[in-house]
């Protein structure tokens, strides 16, 4: 029997465990219930032992990891993959959004709608399911693979820094399969070799000890103008990032880089469909848009709030105002360097009133596009019978990638197809294609099967 007909053969029972786990809701932001939360590990932890891997909980200074390992000659074989994944998921307000319960996973039209589904839980499980289904097939690995799945990757992973560097022999391995990626709305499966780094913080503006009237609106000193003002001086009016030194922080790209651009098919009308816009920032167009995504820094405002924001009037000054912000970095630039840079910025433009509260922040990770890994998933996905795979230098996103693609120096991509452009994910109502689910377990199968060979 091959792996496709067990696949087909087992549909049920490979979903029914699919939404044991979309159940339970494991949400790192605000896991109040510490019982809970560690229940969804440990329901992880019995998946892997089910397939035949020796798991077991690990303590951090937060949410304990998954780890297992299994395989190799003698527990100890010549090649040896890291699989990585996160068991926590962003939380699912606001709640009036969804068509159905987040945490009662309901199937529509062949999609499957649950938070968690396409980030990250359908990759952590579709990767044992195919460890399983390898070992039925296969019998016994002849290379050995470990599991590292973690529970605080969606509130920036502040454990997992000090874990890996305290079990760095214990992780080592020749390739690591980052968690899952996603097809295009073409249907290619999209293959990311990096991950931008990040710095989150938090731009804090004071005026009065309390709210005031707003007949002071003239002379009372208003936070909320202060932090537009000073936001200001960070993009122009042209969208352009003015942050001072930001730039000269850059490493160019690659040529191979640059190569892999020009190849990504790229169809910014069904993108800009799909977001309900006309346009891209700065009228950016063709593959200036995919250069700007992957090659370039971002600053973005991720909320911004001050006074009063509820129904009718209420007329006043506010005493307080702040805005979140997210820099997304790219190779040669580091949140610690950019944070000051920051910092240095406002001061030097008379903002030393602005309070600039560190976040958190990682460093940004590349992998090789041509990279043995690269191809080998490249090639995998051939063998499932998918359209061709498209080879993306890096992804707009953030990661800890760097803690094992940098610090232990493991070739690192993503791979796997459970979300689509159409995923939601961190939003209401995220969602995955069955279809999409049971042909990445067949995948994970595959890869196994090339990289055994």
């Amino acid at each position: 029997m091959s792996i496709d007909e067990r696949i087909e053969g087992s549909k049920n029972e490979l979903l029914e465990e699919l939404v044991e786990l979309l159940r339970m809701p494991s949400i790192s932001a605000k896991a109040g219930d510490a019982g809970s939360f560690r229940a969804c590990a440990e329901w992880v932890l019995a998946k892997l032992e089910e397939a035949g891997a020796a798991a077991r909980l690990m303590e951090t200074d937060g949410h304990p990891v998954v780890y297992a390992e299994i395989g190799g000659a003698d527990g100890d074989g010549d090649r040896t993959l890291l699989s990585y994944g996160h068991y926590d998921v962003q939380p699912p307000e606001p709640l009036e959004l969804w068509e159905s319960d987040p945490f009662e996973p309901e199937v529509r039209g062949g999609v499957l709608f649950a938070r968690g589904v396409a980030d990250d839980k359908g990759d952590v499980i579709a990767r044992i399911q195919a460890l399983r289904l390898y070992g039925e097939e296969h019998g016994p690995l002849p290379f050995k693979l470990k599991f590292l799945i973690e529970g605080e990757e969606e509130i920036g992973s502040p454990s997992l820094p000090a874990f890996v560097r305290r079990n760095a022999e214990l992780l080592s391995a020749d390739a690591c399969l980052w968690e899952g990626s996603m097809k295009d709305d073409a249907g290619r499966p999209m293959i990311f070799c990096g991950t931008k780094g990040m710095l989150y913080v938090e731009l804090r503006a004071r005026g009065a000890s309390h709210d005031l009237h707003s007949m002071y609106g003239g002379i009372a000193p208003n936070p909320a103008w202060r932090l537009v003002q000073a936001l200001r001086t960070i993009k122009d009016e042209n969208g352009e990032i003015t942050l001072d030194g930001l730039e000269e922080l850059i490493s160019p790209p690659s040529k191979e880089d640059l190569e892999a651009i020009e190849n990504i098919p790229f169809n910014e009308a069904a993108l800009k469909a799909s977001w309900g816009v006309d346009s891209f920032d700065r009228n950016l167009a063709g593959k200036e848009v995919l250069k700007e995504m992957l090659l370039r820094p971002t600053a973005n405002i991720a909320g911004i709030q001050s006074g009063y924001t509820g129904p009718g009037s209420k007329t006043i000054v506010p005493s307080e105002a702040f805005v979140k912000m997210d820099f997304r970095l790219v190779a040669g630039q580091s949140p610690g360097p950019v944070l000051e840079l920051l910092r240095e910025h406002l001061v030097r433009r008379g903002f030393e009133d602005i309070e600039v509260v560190d976040l958190h922040g990682v460093e940004a990770a590349k992998t090789p596009v041509n990279s043995p890994v690269t191809r080998q998933a490249v090639e995998t996905w051939r063998d499932v019978g998918a359209r061709e795979a498209v080879v993306y230098p890096t992804i707009g996103g953030s990661g800890p990638t760097s803690l094992v693609a940098t610090e232990l120096g493991i070739p690192t991509i993503m791979t796997g197809a459970v979300a689509n452009p159409e995923s939601r994910i961190h939003a209401p109502n995220e969602s995955a294609r069955l279809d999409d689910y049971f042909e990445s377990i067949g995948y994970f199968a595959r890869f196994f099967e090339r990289f055994a060979s």
